[in-house]
């Protein structure tokens, strides 16, 4: 990932009008570039850790830069960060999968199941309770806590229906999503072993993809 394309999104934040990024298309055409650039070698490297995106293709997982205004308060035409979601399907898959976020002093990444609709959280919640022990060794390793801590989302107050407040995964049951987040610093997204380590974490969160996408599949 190069500076540029961080300078170019600082400057859009700035400067976030029809007008100005009209007159700077260069300028967003070579940040773009980058950014299908970075994702065809996450791509190419994620594919080997999980095959099942082994046919998808860079620009199905990038997310267009023009914002959906119509129901927001927000009125502003463009996102100000780069966002690539990897997944079977392609980004506007349901199932579960791996999200790369590129944004100045806010760069994150990502796996998981961000609020699924209700059939497929039934489906996620009835696997858990199934296997509660095997999901556990996942998101409560050691090594994964240290690296990723908890996961991250809105729980619901109380259990959900069909389960008891004092189920042993009660906690995890009351979810409504399943994912585990990265922060990553700007000098981390521009380091020359940026695509390896985005690879390597990713590779850890493996198993709590296939954990949630073994759920949904099966609904």
């Amino acid at each position: 990932m190069q500076k540029a394309t961080l300078d170019f999104l600082r400057e859009l934040k700035s400067n976030n009008t029809q007008e100005w990024f009209s007159a700077h298309q260069q300028y967003y055409q070579a940040a773009a570039a980058d950014f299908l650039a970075l994702t065809s070698q996450v791509l190419q490297g994620l594919s080997s850790i999980d095959p099942a995106l082994a046919h998808l293709k860079p620009k199905e997982c990038i997310f267009r830069i023009y914002r959906d205004r119509r129901f927001s308060a927000d009125k502003t035409p463009y996102k100000v960060h780069f966002g690539a979601y990897f997944c079977k399907g392609g980004k506007r898959s349901l199932l579960a999968g791996y999200y790369l976020h590129i944004q100045p002093d806010e760069s994150f990444l990502a796996a998981g199941c961000w609020m699924p609709p209700a059939p497929l959280l039934k489906a996620i919640r009835q696997e858990i309770d199934y296997n509660g022990q095997e999901f556990r060794s996942i998101v409560e390793a050691p090594k994964f806590l240290q690296r990723f801590g908890a996961l991250v989302g809105e729980s619901l107050k109380t259990a959900p229906k069909g389960y008891s407040i004092h189920h042993p995964e009660i906690d995890f049951l009351k979810k409504k999503s399943f994912v585990a987040m990265k922060r990553l610093t700007d000098e981390q997204v521009v380091a020359t072993d940026f695509i390896d380590y985005v690879l390597d974490c990713f590779a850890a969160l493996r198993p709590l993809v296939y954990f949630l996408n073994r759920a949904m599949e099966e609904a």
